[in-house]
């Protein structure tokens, strides 16, 4: 059963950046590309637990702050490295502009 966690105003999370909230129990990392897309990926770099949300984002591409390693954030495939894939969650804007995350209830 999958639950949705309102996370407020979308304006929150800068374009280009990232940031880290604690929902149902996790931590996750929301980003906001510099389009105004919205993702959501596990908060730590599945590599030595790196916190994503304080790293670089190009387009789709999300870079690792501790080690470089690259990945896609949209689907969360690893790049260029055997590090392991990310967990992604469906993310979407309300009609008030509110994102709304949505997590596998565990």
């Amino acid at each position: 059963m999958s639950v949705v966690y309102n996370l407020g105003l979308a304006t929150r999370v800068p374009l280009g950046e990232g940031m880290t909230f604690i929902v149902g129990g996790r931590t996750v990392a929301v980003f906001r590309t510099r389009g105004g897309t919205f993702f959501a990926t596990q908060a730590e770099c599945p590599h030595q637990r790196g916190p994503l949300a304080d790293g670089l984002l190009g387009g789709n591409v999300l870079v690792c702050p501790l080690h470089g390693y690259k990945f896609d954030v949209k689907t969360g495939l690893a790049m260029g490295h055997a590090c392991g894939s990310l967990k992604t969650y469906p993310v979407e804007l309300s009609d008030r502009g509110e994102l709304l995350l949505q997590v596998e209830d565990s």
